[in-house]
């Protein structure tokens, strides 16, 4: 496998997971990392779902220069300067990363297919009721790509 790329958040589920990841990837050892953060408006992701491509494609424009798009870039930039550091010392050093905004499944697939990776990590967070009421992005991600996904999920 050339490439790789694993989806990443600021969640403690997340840095678990990503432990996991960041040891089969230093096992396997990819050309190139590509670590992929996809912002979450206020209200958490149930924006992203209830927003269409053009709701979301205007909500991007109106809030692009602002100080609350600063702040998720800082924060986006934090986290992937984190896990950035955590390839590191497993000896994994090329490393790209992108901040993407969105529906964070529709643009992990983008991200994919986009940079030509071979193989998508992610973590599952979810429970039974989070999967009823608003889907999975782990679970769409599986269903929706051509290629193959690693899924963890830490108790």
């Amino acid at each position: 496998m050339k490439k790789i790329l694993i989806a990443v958040d600021e969640t403690k589920g997340t840095k678990g997971s990503f432990s996991i990841c960041s040891k089969l990837c230093s096992c396997i050892s990819p050309e190139e990392v590509i670590l992929v953060y996809v912002e979450k408006y206020e209200g958490r992701s149930l924006i992203n779902d209830m927003l269409g491509d053009a709701e979301m494609s205007t909500l991007k424009q109106v809030l692009e220069g602002t100080e609350y798009k600063e702040t998720l870039d800082k924060k986006a930039n934090s986290v992937l300067d984190y896990y950035r550091k955590a390839l590191k010392s497993d000896g994994i050093t090329s490393v790209r990363s992108e901040i993407r905004e969105g529906h964070p499944a529709d643009e992990i697939l983008k991200a994919a297919e986009e940079s030509g990776a071979d193989m998508i990590m992610l973590g599952s967070r979810g429970n039974r009721i989070s999967h009823t009421f608003m889907g999975s992005v782990s679970r769409e991600v599986v269903n929706r790509s051509d290629i193959p996904v690693f899924v963890t999920k830490v108790k």
